[in-house]
């Protein structure tokens, strides 16, 4: 028979048995911790950046003052809205904005001729407006002489009939008419016999009246003044 090694014969005991598996188990746990501890030194050291936050302190909570007790406010029954006396109507439809219509393109050449025309028109309202002036006011200076030559001729003739000595028999009221030239004094340097009133005396009667009455009145108006003068003239006129 093999002779058996030492260590196996004490092993066969119980305490030594437990001994001899400690050993193993420390010895490969060693082993192992060299082989980690080795591999994890040859691998690359990761960076890990830590940032430092200094935590503020929040603020300790102000607790507010309890307040003193207050009565209760008289509780106020809200006031309805007044009704409607209508019904709502629809919704107003909103208002669009007004239509505006686009600036027609101006026409320097109808521009122009608008304002000569607008021009022309102006110019022809005025001088209608102007000859309408100067027509009413030459009216009322023909009648104003004609007023002055009636009264200066009316003056005239009721000289001239205050002088006349009428032949008696005269039939009827004939009219005669007479032209007299005068001089601006008045004074009476030819008659004759324009139209004769079919008497020859009563023509002649007029006639040595006119002669009489010399000088002749002079008008009022300057104007007026005529060196020849037709004189009409009937016996009965009043």
């Amino acid at each position: 028979m093999s002779e058996e090694s030492p260590i196996l014969a004490r092993a066969d005991k119980p305490g030594k048995r437990i001994s001899f598996a400690l050993a193993i188990t420390v010895h490969l746990l060693l082993a192992g911790f060299l082989f980690y501890g080795v591999r994890w030194q040859t691998k690359a050291t990761n960076v890990v950046e830590v940032e430092l936050v200094v935590a503020t302190p929040e603020p300790a909570a102000v607790v507010p003052p309890t307040p003193a007790a207050v009565p209760p406010a008289p509780t106020v029954e809200p006031t309805p809205p007044p009704k409607p006396d209508i019904a709502i109507k629809d919704k107003e439809k909103p208002k669009l904005p007004p239509k505006v219509e686009p600036k027609p393109s101006v026409n320097p050449f109808q521009e122009q001729l608008k304002r000569e025309l607008e021009q022309t028109t102006q110019r022809k309202q005025a001088d209608s407006a102007a000859q309408e002036f100067a027509q009413k006011q030459a009216a009322q200076a023909s009648a104003a002489r004609n007023k002055a030559m009636t009264d200066y001729l009316g003056r005239i003739r009721g000289k001239i009939r205050g002088n006349i000595f009428l032949p008696p028999e005269i039939k009827g009221n004939p009219e005669a008419i007479f032209e007299v030239t005068q001089l601006p004094s008045g004074e009476v340097i030819n008659v004759k016999v324009k139209k004769s009133s079919g008497n020859p005396a009563l023509d002649a009667a007029v006639d040595r009246a006119i002669w009489k009455s010399s000088p002749l009145p002079k008008p009022e108006q300057g104007d007026v003044f005529d060196r020849l003068l037709n004189i009409p003239y009937r016996p009965r006129e009043d």
